[in-house]
């Protein structure tokens, strides 16, 4: 008998909670994303996609009100089902099917109810640790700062055959979190070499955080 995966997001969103609480999360740079929040512009992180996981577990735990993206399909319903138990919203959408609609639902969201935007900027399928431009643009569109976020579990799982060797961190583990300075995007049109230039100025941020 076929189990619908559907139905489990209550009993794995339960488990999510209690794996992220048994977490000493470590924080450094938290001040950054204060500063930001006091600005009042719109806030968004950057992720990378093997991180997710543990940044997400640190934005519950420190009770962020964050939207996201999850892909439009099986799979995403899952993942946005766990996610709005754990009270964050979700804009449904990928790279390849629905993309531009979930980016201007995010920037439409974090501008009529001040959620901050929460993005894997190489998502879903990479390249690993390439940025793709979605959060470029809606940083752009929004006047929103970038605060980046990086993850370090202490030994934790690596998923080598994945695309991005997703990481999980281990119950009762320390964790390390870093939130960098606020990164502010151009207001040049993100086209060719401006395009780049963001891109690689924000790669080369996210590279050396926390190293």
């Amino acid at each position: 008998m076929k189990i619908d995966p559907v139905k489990l997001s209550p009993a794995i969103a339960s488990l999510f909670r209690w794996w992220v609480r048994s977490i000493p999360f470590e924080v450094e740079g938290y001040d950054n994303f204060i500063r930001a929040m006091d600005s009042k512009r719109p806030v968004m992180l950057a992720l990378w996609h093997n991180e997710l996981f543990s940044l997400i577990g640190f934005g519950y735990r420190k009770r962020l009100s964050l939207v996201t993206m999850a892909s439009d399909s099986k799979d995403g319903q899952v993942i946005t089902e766990v996610l709005e138990r754990i009270g964050y919203e979700v804009a449904r959408g990928s790279s390849t099917r629905g993309g531009l609609k979930a980016m201007l639902d995010i920037a439409r969201i974090m501008r009529e109810h001040g959620k901050v935007g929460a993005i894997t900027i190489d998502g879903p399928k990479g390249p690993r640790h390439k940025i793709k431009p979605g959060i470029l643009a809606i940083a752009q569109k929004n006047g929103a700062c970038i605060i980046p976020a990086r993850a370090y579990p202490s030994n934790p799982i690596v998923f080598n055959k994945s695309w991005d060797k997703f990481e999980l961190p281990k119950p009762f583990r320390p964790c390390k979190v870093y939130l960098g300075d606020p990164f502010d995007i151009t207001d040049q049109k993100l086209k060719g070499d401006i395009l780049e230039s963001e891109t690689l100025r924000l790669e080369g941020i996210m590279n050396k955080l926390g190293k």
